[in-house]
C-alpha cells in the first residue's frame, strides 16, 4: 500500500452539543469550560483519545488549547491539564437515541449543565447529561476495515457496499457521511444509503442511521438495534451483524479522500499510463489507468499526480512526464493554471506541459497552445459537501442565499460539461453559482446556469 501521505488517517474530531443546542467549549482564560456556542469553530472541537492504561476509560482533549477536560470530586470542572491524570478520566455510555452520556470514571458522577454551569456532580441522567457527537471532519472519506484492511466501496452488480478493495481508486470508493436526527448515514458515490441489512435504500430511513462509537482510536457503526456494521462473508458484504459490542471485525478507519481526476488532451483522448510508465493521450475510456490522484500543496499550490500503477508524474530527462516516482520531490510537482474550461501543467523546470504527436507528454513548450491545454475532470464528487475557511456550505432555510459558516452541510450534486460543472442542491431545479475562490453566490434569476470551471484555491 502507498504511503507518502497518500493514504491519511483521518484524526477524529468533533464537537458536544448539548440538549439546548449549544457547543462544549474550552476558553483560553482560566481554561474554564461552557456550553454557550452556537455553531462549532476551533474552541468547540475535541479530540477523542484512549486511556493509556488500555482501560475502559477515555480522554477529551482540547483541539484549541491542546489541554484535557477533567472533573474534580466536587464536580468542578476544566480544560487545564497538560497531561492526563486521574480526573481527566471518563467513561462514554451510548444512549439508544445516539447521544452520549459522560461519567467520570474515578468519582462516578455524569458530566452536564447548561451555558457555563456545567458539572460533573449529577448522580443520575437527565436531559442535561446529555451530549450528541458533532464530527468536525470533512464528512467525504475512505472507509478502511481494520480487520480485513480493505476498503470500502459500491458493488454495482452486487447492489452492495463491500470491504474488498485493496485500494480507495475511482468514484465507488467515496463514502459520504450524513447527519440527521443526531445519527449518521453513510451514502455511497450514488446518492443512496447503506440500510443495516446491506441494503442500500434512497431515503436515510431509520434502519440506516447510525450511531458512531469510538474504541482506541477508531470508528463503529450501531444501528437501531444495538448491533455494529461488520464486512460479512467472503464478499465482505457491510451489513451488521449479532454483535452488541464493537470487535476488531466492527471497526473501521476514515481516510482523507483526495480528488482523483481524468485529463483530456487536444487529441480528445485521456491521459493514461495502461501503455506503461510514460504519460500520453492513447485511450478512448476513462478507466483505472485513466485516473490520477491529485494533491495540492497548501503552502506553492503545486499540485502532484499518482497513479493507480503506483508512483507519481514526475519530470525525467528531455522534459518526458513518467510516472515512476516513489517519493514527492521538486520534479513531481506541477503550477496548474487554468484557463476558463482548461489547464495548462508547467513542469518544474519552467516549462508547460505538451502533448507530442505520438500522444507522449512532455515539458518543452515556452507558452500555452491547443497541445498544451488539458480538460481536467473531477471523478470521485459526483456527491460534493463544501467547506470554507468558516465552515460548512448549507442553504439558508426560507431563503435563495447560501451561508458559509454552518456547523451542518448539506450535500450537492455535482455535473461536468467540457470542463465546467453544475452544483445543484437537493432540489435538483436549482442550480448554485460557485468558483473555487469566492463564496458561494445565490442562483441568479431567469434560465438554468450555464456549466462554469471549478478551480481549486489549494
Amino acid at each position: 500500500m502507498p504511503t507518502n501521505g497518500l493514504h491519511q488517517v483521518l484524526k477524529i474530531q468533533f464537537g458536544l452539543l448539548n440538549d439546548t443546542d449549544r457547543y462544549l467549549t474550552a476558553e483560553s482564560f482560566g481554561f474554564k469550560v461552557n456550553a454557550s456556542a452556537p455553531s462549532l469553530k476551533r474552541k468547540q472541537m475535541w479530540v477523542l483519545e484512549p486511556d493509556p492504561g488500555q482501560g475502559a476509560a477515555v480522554l477529551f482533549r482540547s483541539s484549541h488549547l491542546g489541554r484535557y477536560l477533567s472533573a474534580q470530586e466536587d464536580g468542578r470542572v476544566a480544560c487545564e491539564a497538560e497531561r492526563p491524570g486521574r480526573d481527566c478520566r471518563f467513561l462514554v455510555l451510548p444512549q439508544p437515541d445516539g447521544r452520549w452520556v459522560l461519567r467520570s470514571e474515578p468519582h462516578g458522577r455524569f458530566f452536564g449543565g447548561t451555558e457555563d454551569q456545567l458539572s460533573c456532580f449529577a448522580t443520575a441522567i437527565s436531559p442535561t447529561e446529555l451530549w450528541t457527537v458533532h464530527l468536525a471532519i470533512h464528512p467525504q472519506a475512505h472507509l478502511l476495515s481494520v480487520s480485513r484492511r480493505r476498503y470500502v466501496h459500491l458493488c454495482l452488480r452486487e447492489d452492495e457496499l463491500a470491504a474488498d478493495s485493496n485500494t480507495p481508486w475511482g468514484v465507488d470508493a467515496l463514502i459520504t457521511l450524513t447527519f440527521q436526527n443526531r445519527r449518521y448515514g453513510l451514502r455511497a458515490c450514488d446518492g443512496r444509503y447503506l440500510r443495516s441489512d446491506g441494503r442500500l435504500v434512497r431515503e436515510p430511513e431509520a434502519r440506516a442511521r447510525y450511531t458512531l462509537e469510538f474504541k482506541a482510536g477508531k470508528l463503529a457503526f450501531k444501528d437501531c438495534d444495538g448491533r455494529y456494521l461488520a464486512p460479512a462473508g467472503p464478499a465482505a458484504t457491510l451489513r451488521a451483524g449479532r454483535s452488541t459490542g464493537p470487535g476488531k471485525d466492527e471497526l473501521f478507519d476514515l481516510e482523507e479522500s483526495h480528488p482523483q481526476v481524468v485529463l483530456v488532451a487536444a487529441n480528445h483522448r485521456y491521459l493514461s499510463v495502461r501503455q506503461g510508465v510514460n504519460v500520453s493521450a492513447s485511450q478512448d475510456e476513462e478507466l483505472h489507468h485513466e485516473t490520477f490522484l491529485m494533491q495540492v500543496d497548501q503552502e506553492t499550490k503545486k499540485c502532484t499526480f499518482y497513479s493507480s500503477t503506483g508512483g507519481y508524474w514526475t519530470l525525467v530527462a528531455h522534459g518526458g512526464i513518467q510516472a515512476t516516482a516513489a517519493q514527492v520531490s521538486a520534479n513531481t510537482m506541477f503550477e496548474m493554471e487554468w484557463r476558463g474550461r482548461r489547464v495548462a501543467l508547467k513542469a518544474s523546470n519552467g516549462r508547460y506541459v505538451c502533448m507530442k504527436k505520438n500522444g507522449q507528454l512532455a515539458a518543452t513548450s515556452d507558452s500555452v497552445g491547443e497541445d498544451e491545454e488539458f480538460i481536467l475532470k473531477l471523478i470521485n464528487r459526483p456527491i460534493l459537501v463544501l467547506r470554507g475557511l468558516d465552515g460548512f456550505v448549507r442553504h439558508r432555510r426560507g431563503s435563495n442565499q447560501l451561508d458559509t459558516n454552518r456547523s451542518v452541510y448539506d450535500v450537492f450534486h455535482l455535473s461536468f460539461s467540457d470542463g465546467a460543472y453544475h452544483i445543484r442542491g437537493a432540489d435538483r431545479g436549482q442550480g448554485l453559482w460557485f468558483t473555487s475562490r469566492h463564496p458561494a453566490l445565490p442562483s441568479p434569476p431567469g434560465p438554468p446556469l450555464r456549466p462554469i470551471p471549478l478551480g481549486w484555491a489549494g
